[in-house]
Order: structure tokens, then C-alpha cells, then sequence
């Protein structure tokens, strides 16, 4: 497959290039460089922005931040934090601010693929960030807080994979968040975890005196507020143990955080929508490649399962992670809303691994456990149902099924398990992939065989059909129907638009006959099936992105298809 249509034509966050010189022109506006030093503002709301007395109210993910003497901007110390692994050595503080209220931040750096930001804003989260910057660089951007906002985070960081950058000099200005004579509330003591269900934990703890709300982390990030000394956290996976923190706030600030905690989930199966018996499957990228861009709220509704692409190889054999691309201006936050709202609406959001220049291998007990434990930890962060396999340069059959099986263990009855081989990984029951599906059958969703990109190939009568057309999708599909694959657990991959693939796009109207055929015997070509197989789960397509393209044609037409199907 032609997979650099379903990938970042620059290498997909590995390599730069063209794309992050386009950002960085288009993000102008919000960098400026050089410049004569300048003192202090005055009402800096940031605390210690000059890290003249450490890491004091400053966290940094995975310890990955430390004050050094060189190179400084001015005073004695600034901020060097250095990216390691799948990491970006992020560095945030929360402030006090005012609802309703305008704010500017800006902060002096140095190093390749520095970023400066603001969540929580309770209007729109911004950030500025520069390419390079060989000495001291001045980042700037702006933002109004929402109208019931109390508390921002600022934060600086890298880029995974990039040497160490410096921050010094970070400021804040805008309306103070509260009376200066009002001190920061106390740390929360006496944290403890009451019920407990398979998706849920209750927490409560001692009462702060002077604190107005409470923020509780799960795992290490922020998650839900509350006015009072308790709180129930929902959303969680069954069997599963996780770390909780308190931290206390009034209009001054927000408190360290208490003592942490460990609470386990009951056991259970997986609670997340049910694939529906005939499900239309669509892929959404990660990435900007000329289709239209996205977000998961943005994907249109037949779409059933939502694969996000992609997942990427870490350091560690097997481990995947997963890190929104820069170039969607689509925060985390967003995204997990959005993953939850369609979720709600009945749909399986799903990370897929692999692509075209996908290396993530599989191949020892090692590389399975990493892989397993890694994906798992995705679904925990993000919400996503399930995972897609998507490998294009083989698999290894034994490990793979132990890590799905591992997976599945840890997951629950609700995972979701797709598959993407290309047509030559189907052929034989012998391939790798199809012995990974059949090894799996139990707890499998569906494989979506790619119907494009591979010319001419045999089909279960043993002749030769050409790419598409109606027999080749039929003929191929029976392979894997009469190869020990349920119904259920096959469906047709095509391209949304000639644009989306290299070669073997087909009308809507040729995957509809070839769904009929397979389902009911009408619509063949020259091929007709012995048997018909009204359990076929239904069709895939790379991606929604080229589908909304062209004019949602593919969903529109093949959606509808698919869910009257008998």
C-alpha cells in the first residue's frame, strides 16, 4: 500500500521538515525574536518565572526538568528540561485568575521545538512554540478565560526525540486571580476511597480550612473538581488499580497535593458500546496529508468503529504510545471529550498500529507483554474501545496472538479487536495474519482486508481476478469466509476516494453489489459465491479524512448499505 496516503508524507512526527517551517511562518504572529532584555512585569502572576528558587511551584512530567546556572537569560537559574523516550518534558504551574478576564503569556527559550501554553482557559487553549531557537527566543500568545474559570496551567515543552530545552523569564499578565493577603490553602489530608464499582471509584478526604474547591489526579493528571470533600470518578476500567492525589484551592492558588492513594476496580466486562452486527469502519488521521482535516467529533455518523491512526513505536520492543500531531491545533482535552461523546453516541473509538511506516514489532514474550501493558495504558488515557492491527511488514503469529490474548485479558468482553491485512496476508490460512485471526476467533471483531493497493490476486475458486471490480472483492472475501472466519468477522476495505489510496479505488455502488453478493446472492459478477453469508459484518475505508474530501460520497453511500443489510 501506498501508505504515505496514510501517512504524514514527512515521516509523521519523525521527520519535521516542510510542514513545521509552514506552522512555524503561519504561527508568526506569536513569536517574536530577539530583543533587548526587559525587566520584570509588574503583577506577574506566575510564580518563581525565573526559577530563581528552583522547581518551587513548577511539576515536570517524569522528572525530566532541572534548574541549571547556563545558559540564563537573567538572574542565576532558568529551566532545562530534556524529552526521553515517548516524553516532551513538559513543565506547568496552575495559576489564579480571574473568570471573564484577559491574559498575555510569554516566556524567553531556547532549543529546537519549544512549545509555551495555557489549558484550562474555559475558552479556547492556545500555545505558541518555535522551530529553532539557537539563543534566546521570546514565545508570546494570548487568551480570555471563561466565564466560570478560576485556574489556568501554563506550561512549556519539548518534543520527544529533540535535545533538552531552556525557559527562563516566563510571565503572566492579566487580572490577579484572587485578594494577595489570602493565603493557599493546605494540603488535603486523610484521602480515602469509599465505593467502588467496575468504572467507577468515591473519594473523600479531610476539609481545608479557606479552600473554596478541590482537584483530584488520577495517575498524575488533573481530572475532575468539586466543591466539596468528596467526589465519585467515573469513566474507569474494570480490574484496574489507579493513583489518586488531592490538592485544595482558593482564589490565591491551588495547594501541593495530599498524600496519593491506590484504589482497585471491581472486576467486570468491558462497558463500552457494542459493535452493531452490521458496522461501517473508518479510519481518522492523525496527521494533515491534503484530505480534510478532522476531529473525532467532526467524523461523520454511519461510521461505526473509528480507528485513530496511528499509534507509534517506542524504544521498548513491542511498546506503542500515542501523541496528537501538532499540526491539528487539537488539544488533548478535546480530544478525550470527543472520544467520549462518540462513545456515548454508540460508536467504538479504537487506536490502530502500524501504517504503511509503522515498526512496531512483536516477535518474543518480551515485546508481547510491552505491547499488551502499552496499548492497555492508551485506553486507559484516552478512552479508546479497542485496538486495530494494522502491521504492513509481517507479523509474528505466536507472539501476537499472546499479546492480543494478554490484552483481552486485561480489557475485559468489551474489547474491540480489528485488523487491516493486505490481500496477499489472506491468501492462506498459513500467512501470519489470517493464523493470528483464527488463533484469536474468540475474541475477535472483525479483519477489514484491504482491497487496494496489490494489482491482480487469486480468489477462492483459484483463478486470477483483477482489482476492482466486483469478483475481486467476493472471490478474495470468500477466502477468508471458507478459511475458518466467521461472517461476522469480515469486512471489505476500500478506498473513500480515488485520491485515497494509490490504486483500486471502487464506486460506492461496486461494494454495495459485493455486499449484496456475499449477503444475498445478488449483484455478482462472474463470480457468485456457493453460499451466501448474511452475517458479513460489513465495510471499511481509508479514511473519513478523504471521505469528507469528496463530499462524504463514500459514507453516504455505503453507510446506509451496510446498516440494512439483513
Amino acid at each position: 500500500m501506498e501508505r504515505a496516503l496514510k501517512r504524514h508524507p514527512t515521516g509523521h512526527r519523525r521527520r519535521f521538515g516542510g510542514l513545521l517551517t509552514t506552522l512555524a511562518l503561519a504561527a508568526g504572529a506569536l513569536v517574536a525574536l530577539g530583543g533587548a532584555p526587559a525587566a520584570a512585569a509588574d503583577g506577574n502572576l506566575a510564580r518563581n518565572p525565573g526559577f530563581e528558587s528552583g522547581l518551587s511551584y513548577w511539576s515536570c512530567s517524569g522528572g525530566s526538568g532541572s534548574v541549571v546556572d547556563s545558559p540564563v537569560r537573567t538572574g542565576a537559574g532558568a529551566l532545562r528540561a530534556a524529552p526521553a523516550g515517548s516524553g516532551n518534558a513538559r513543565c506547568a504551574q496552575t495559576v489564579s485568575v480571574r473568570p471573564g478576564s484577559a491574559y498575555t503569556l510569554s516566556a524567553w527559550v531556547q532549543g529546537s521545538y519549544v512549545y509555551l501554553g495555557a489549558d484550562g482557559t474555559g475558552t479556547t487553549d492556545v500555545s505558541a512554540w518555535t522551530p529553532s531557537a539557537s539563543g534566546w527566543q521570546q514565545l508570546s500568545t494570548s487568551f480570555t478565560t471563561g466565564p466560570a474559570t478560576t485556574s489556568v496551567t501554563v506550561y512549556t515543552h519539548g518534543w520527544y526525540g529533540q535535545p533538552a530545552y531552556s525557559v527562563d523569564d516566563i510571565t503572566l499578565t492579566g487580572p490577579g486571580g484572587g485578594d494577595p493577603g489570602e493565603p493557599v490553602p493546605g494540603a488535603p489530608g486523610g484521602l480515602r476511597a469509599g465505593a467502588v464499582t467496575a468504572s467507577s471509584v468515591t473519594l473523600s478526604w479531610d476539609a481545608v480550612s479557606g479552600a473554596t474547591g478541590y482537584t483530584v489526579y488520577r495517575d498524575g493528571a488533573k481530572g475532575q473538581s468539586t466543591a466539596g470533600n468528596s467526589v465519585t470518578v467515573t469513566g474507569l476500567m474494570p480490574a484496574t488499580s489507579y493513583r489518586f492525589q488531592v490538592a485544595a484551592s482558593n482564589s490565591a492558588g491551588e495547594s501541593p497535593k495530599s498524600a496519593e492513594i491506590t484504589a482497585t476496580t471491581a472486576a467486570g466486562g468491558g462497558e463500552g458500546p457494542a459493535v452493531p452486527k452490521h458496522a461501517v469502519t473508518g479510519y481518522w488521521q492523525n496527521f494533515d496529508n491534503g484530505a480534510t482535516v478532522q476531529r473525532i467529533s467532526d467524523v461523520q455518523s454511519q461510521y461505526d468503529i473509528i480507528a485513530v491512526a496511528f499509534a507509534d513505536a517506542t524504544a521498548t520492543p513491542g511498546a506503542v504510545d500515542f501523541r496528537l500531531d501538532p499540526a491539528l491545533k487539537y488539544t488533548e482535552a478535546q480530544f478525550k471529550a470527543d472520544i467520549a461523546a462518540k462513545r456515548a453516541a454508540g460508536k467504538s473509538v479504537i487506536i490502530s498500529i502500524g501504517g504503511e511506516r509503522g515498526t512496531v514489532t512483536v516477535n518474543d514474550a518480551s515485546s508481547a507483554r510491552n505491547f499488551a501493558d502499552s496499548v492497555y495504558t492508551l485506553m486507559q488515557k484516552y478512552g479508546f474501545d479497542g485496538v486495530d492491527i494494522d502491521l504492513e511488514n509481517g507479523l509474528n503469529a505466536t507472539y501476537m496472538t499472546q499479546a492480543l490474548r494478554s490484552l483481552s485479558a486485561k480489557a475485559g468482553s468489551g474489547l474491540v479487536i480489528t485488523m487491516a491485512p493486505q490481500t496477499i496476508d489472506m491468501q492462506s490460512t498459513s500467512a501470519g495474519y489470517f493464523k493470528t485471526a483464527l488463533n484469536i476467533k474468540d475474541i475477535l471483531t472483525v479483519v477489514n482486508m484491504q482491497y487496494y493497493n496489490s494489482g491482480s490476486m487469486n480468489g477462492c475458486d483459484g483463478k486470477v481476478y483483477s482489482q476492482g471490480s466486483v469478483d475481486f472483492l467476493t472471490a478474495l472475501a470468500c477466502i477468508q469466509l471458507e478459511g475458518g472466519l466467521d461472517p461476522s468477522q469480515v469486512g471489505l476495505g476500500l478506498p473513500a476516494s480515488p485520491r485515497g489510496a494509490g490504486s483500486g479505488y471502487v464506486s460506492p455502488a461496486v461494494v454495495n453489489n459485493a455486499l449484496d453478493c456475499l449477503a444475498k446472492g445478488t449483484g455478482c459478477g462472474s463470480f457468485k459465491p456457493a453460499k451466501t453469508y448474511p452475517g458479513i459484518r460489513g465495510a471499511m475505508t481509508w479514511s473519513t479524512n478523504w471521505d469528507a474530501s469528496n463530499g462524504n460520497a463514500w459514507s453516504n453511500a455505503v453507510g446506509p448499505h451496510v446498516h440494512g443489510l439483513p
